[in-house]
């Protein structure tokens, strides 16, 4: 018997139901996406008021079609035009609309306020339907690199700076006596002169300002230092004082105001640093998230351009949710200590004591070794003249401890790898630090519905 195949018409007209939602699942996240944007305050929203008078797309709908495309993969204004044509399930959001990528990025780019306000009108309802708990939590802190939207090529440093300038300026000095010589032969394809020089002064200008720029950088981050290596100083003298013994290591070197070998400024987001990743040195900013470690939802979140996480505990802290109404501890990796950062999480600022922290002073072995798996007594606390680098270390050494810091690489690397795996996330589309940490507001809520929308929550029911 011959086989029968399927008939495949490309001719005759295809007629649409007349609910595009006929086309949709029942269960698909398009629906939940839309239900959640429908119970969120818009009213934040920041529209054009050109006076034009031309019709403008609801906020609402913007914001759903921002979330779904950041949860699906898709994160460039133009791609995201695209899909309000493509995707059956994008047209649904859109109502058949197709916003252009100049509104959408427009969009974006201007709400700030809106998206920070629908992430914590998201947390709160997920406090209503009992998926997040606000009293006595425990969060787990972090930081992952991602990459800017700048080439790491566009990057130059103050000595090679400072070189190219030496080198622009003797060209420019041959081009002119080129020019004062009537009997000289004339540049290839009759490139003129007087172009030349000025796309090198140009040039010159660009290098002048990434100088300025590199210098000021290191100022400022040596009056940050230098208070640093004061406070050490006088901690130093003064443990020598109560012991009578010389503290053991190398004496610290006094920071320098001159820019370092690693000092960088990019031409193209001059806001970004090179930073250190996974797969090398690449063009990044450094996005921080707190996790609430029972539901798994992002309840802080921020963007710094330091390219490591000394100064980041207090800022990402500070950064958590009203929602949230009282933290019990917080979970953080060895790149967060500092005993100034410390002190200062663990205060209030009423002066009432704060939260726990739970902070690796070192390497920290999460790994289940057979030495790790054997029974051990809590180690006897340290004495009266502990220092502060001692009491995190018994506080980690304890079972207790133990167990609750494993909770931190179970939490929240995950979390990252979901963001930058399973929803693409691994490069801002918009430049400058501003607008970063806009578009790390909107991944961190799209993250949180998608966890949600996984969880099987019902806002209606909530």
């Amino acid at each position: 018997m011959a086989t029968r195949f399927i008939t495949i018409d490309h001719d005759t007209p295809m007629l649409l139901p007349p609910d595009l939602r006929a086309w949709v699942p029942e269960n698909h996240l398009a629906h939940f996406v839309m239900e959640a944007v429908g119970m969120l305050d818009l009213s934040s929203a920041r529209v054009n008021h050109t006076g034009s008078g031309s019709e403008q797309y609801p906020p609402g709908m913007m914001v759903g079609l921002l979330i779904f495309c950041y949860v699906t993969g898709t994160f460039s204004s133009r791609a995201i035009e695209r899909l309000t044509y493509e995707n059956v399930a994008v047209r649904l959001l859109t109502g058949d609309t197709h916003p252009g990528q100049d509104s959408v990025c427009a969009f974006r780019v201007k709400n700030k306020a809106l998206l920070q306000n629908s992430f914590h009108q998201v947390l709160e309802a997920a406090e209503r339907i009992k998926v997040l708990r606000v009293g006595d939590v425990t969060l787990a802190i972090d930081g992952t690199k991602i990459l800017a939207n700048a080439s790491k090529h566009s990057a130059v440093s103050n000595e090679h700076a400072v070189k190219q300038m030496l080198l622009l300026e003797e060209q420019i000095a041959q081009l002119l006596a080129k020019a004062d010589d009537a009997g000289s032969a004339p540049l290839e394809d009759g490139l003129p002169i007087a172009g030349e020089v000025a796309r090198r002064r140009d040039r010159i200008e660009e290098l002048r300002k990434a100088v300025s720029v590199i210098k000021a950088r290191a100022k400022e981050r040596h009056s940050k230092q230098h208070a640093e290596f004061e406070t050490k100083q006088e901690a130093h003298e003064e443990k020598q004082t109560r012991t009578g013994k010389k503290p053991g290591g190398r004496p610290a070197n006094a920071p320098s105001e001159e820019p370092q070998s690693g000092d960088q400024y990019n031409f193209t987001d001059e806001e970004s640093r090179i930073m250190k990743t996974s797969s090398g040195f690449e063009q990044s900013y450094n996005a921080l998230a707190a996790l609430e470690i029972g539901s798994r939802l992002i309840v802080g979140e921020g963007v710094s351009d330091a390219p490591n996480d000394k100064e980041q505990l207090n800022p990402t802290f500070g950064a958590v949710s009203p929602v949230i109404e009282n933290v019990a501890e917080v979970l953080v990796d060895s790149g967060f200590y500092s005993e100034a950062a410390i002190a200062q999480a663990e205060q209030s600022p009423d002066g009432t004591k704060g939260p726990t922290i739970y902070a690796a002073t070192g390497r920290h072995l999460d790994g289940r070794s057979v030495e790790r798996l054997k029974k051990h007594d809590d180690p006897p606390a340290p004495g009266p003249g502990r220092s502060a680098n001692e009491t995190m270390q018994h506080r980690l050494a304890t079972k207790a401890g133990r167990t609750l810091y494993g909770q931190r690489i179970q939490t929240i690397e995950p979390v990252f790898g979901i963001i930058k795996a399973a929803m693409g996330f691994q490069r801002f589309s918009l430049r400058g630090l501003k607008n970063v940490r806009t578009e790390w507001t909107l991944g961190s809520l799209s993250y949180n519905l998608k966890r949600l929308f996984h969880l099987g929550a019902k806002f209606a029911n909530g």
